[in-house]
């Protein structure tokens, strides 16, 4: 059976801690994304500060292959690029064009070259650059289901081990195991579509507008991720020089020292909470229930809640540590002021003896 479709190169920045989008349009040519979600009204689904997308000039890479090429900048502060090349055939071409690019090095050098270009024209729009940029990259490989496609349940009865390859990027079959593994993370809605979501690939059978929209998903978990990424680093970083300075302060007056490292620890504390919340709150879902479910799994399954899960858990562990070293210094105060007491107490009995 012939396949008719598209793969779709994504790769993500974490370029800045946040990008000024009303400030962009000066600097690009882009509009405001508008998701078309098919299971449900648009308003019902909506990103609280819309992307805004830039088309860019054809890319062509090495080996002689064309991609459309198209940015999108968010907010917090990240840009993804995303490379789409149109395919026509067989499940075995599939298989070895997914055996080619997932978890190929064909695009790194590229994408970020294109990407700090970009950077580099809109910088006066960003907040506190970054000098090191964490990055994430994607799969989505998208056969166009319509007249002549099989049902989705035909395609998965007949070819799991073909989508569980191409998911997985292997250029050999995977045992039974392995394959049940990967269609743990499968989905459908309507009986023309399945969605089969991996760690850094995914195979969508679908129409254009629905494939679109499951894209879009898997571009803002990937997103998510990178954020997560960033805000567990940042914490490590943070909890590491804690540690550091407590190691460093001994003696009776120690936790006088405490109160400005304690200060600057919790000021890191609500910054990361507050992003935090930023960055999940950036979509909404409501009353679509499908995208909902859709979402999240693609966060399971790509990892977003395990590196959720971590910073959480730093979190917590900062926040005990600056009620440690606030107790510390309060102990600390209360040895001064009584130790002040004391000695103005043997002056004035001082002055009091002087005088018989």
């Amino acid at each position: 059976m012939e396949l008719r479709g598209s793969i779709s190169i994504l790769s993500l920045y974490d370029v800045c801690e946040e990008i000024r989008l009303k400030e962009l349009p000066p600097f690009i040519q882009g509009k405001v994304v508008t998701p078309s979600f098919k299971h449900t009204a648009p308003e019902y689904v909506r990103f609280e500060r819309p992307p805004v997308i830039e088309t860019i000039d054809q890319v062509v890479i090495q080996s002689g292959e064309r991609f459309d090429a198209t940015l999108r900048y968010y907010d917090y502060g990240v840009i993804s690029l995303l490379l789409r090349f149109p395919f026509c055939c067989e499940w075995d071409g599939l298989r070895e064009l997914a055996a080619r690019w997932v978890s190929s090095t064909t695009f790194d050098e590229l994408s970020r070259r294109i990407v700090r270009e970009r950077v580099a024209a809109i910088r006066p729009t960003l907040v506190r650059p970054y000098e090191n940029w964490l990055d994430e990259d994607y799969c989505i490989f998208h056969i166009l289901s319509g007249p002549g496609m099989e049902p989705a349940a035909k395609v998965l009865a007949r070819h799991s081990a073909d989508i569980a390859q191409i998911v997985r990027g292997e250029p050999f079959a995977l045992s039974d195991s392995e394959r049940a593994e990967v269609m743990q993370g499968s989905v459908s809605y309507y009986p023309n579509d399945l969605i089969v979501i991996g760690w850094n690939a995914a195979f969508v059978l679908d129409t254009q507008q629905g494939a679109e929209a499951t894209a879009l998903i898997l571009e803002y978990a990937n997103s998510q991720l990178l954020q997560f990424r960033h805000y567990d680093e940042l914490l490590t970083r943070e909890l590491r020089e804690v540690y550091r300075f407590i190691e460093r302060r001994a003696g009776v007056l120690a936790g006088w020292r405490m109160r400005p490292a304690a200060t600057r620890l919790r000021t890191i504390v609500l910054e990361v909470t507050e992003l935090t919340e930023r960055t999940t709150a950036a979509l909404k879902f409501v009353g679509d229930m499908f995208i909902a479910r859709l979402y999240k799994l693609c966060v399971a399954r790509i990892g977003v809640n395990d590196f959720q899960a971590l910073v959480a858990e730093k979190l917590k562990t900062a926040e005990d540590l600056y009620t440690v070293m606030i107790d510390q210094f309060q102990q600390a105060r209360g040895f001064v002021l009584e130790l002040m007491v004391v000695i103005i107490l043997i002056i004035e009995l001082a002055f009091v003896f002087r005088g018989k």
